[in-house]
């Protein structure tokens, strides 16, 4: 056991030295990094303000456009089926033709409401 606390102390003589300059070099950064820190909040307070104004300007075309691209979609989609419904050769049984015809008028539902909310958007 006094073995151990003699190695213990040779560890400790042979490294306290580098300890405090370790300790040196951290207050030194930390004074460091309080004064980058002072530097640059102004920057990150305008870089701030700067997206509070900008992203709501560059998004509303991008919401508009994203509502006009699936109000296309949905029309597409119930043009496609309304189209099937025509084509089909021979009469179509009537569970059949109902859902097909309950698909057609969601879908263009959904396609007229999709690009008029665009233009909502566009206009405010």
């Amino acid at each position: 056991m006094a073995r151990a606390g003699t190695v213990a102390g040779k560890f400790v003589k042979k490294l306290l030295p580098h300890a405090k300059q370790h300790s040196d070099l951290l207050k030194q950064s930390g004074r460091f990094a309080k004064e980058s820190a002072r530097q640059w909040t102004p920057t990150v307070r305008q870089s701030g303000m700067f997206f509070k104004h900008v992203v709501p300007a560059a998004a509303k075309p991008i919401h508009s456009l994203w509502h006009q691209i699936i109000g296309f979609v949905f029309l597409v989609f119930a043009g496609s089926a309304a189209f099937k419904i025509w084509q089909y050769p021979g009469p179509l049984p009537p569970m059949q033709l109902a859902l097909a015809g309950l698909f057609v008028v969601v879908m263009v539902f959904y396609g007229v409401s999709s690009i008029r909310k665009s233009r909502r958007i566009s206009r405010s």
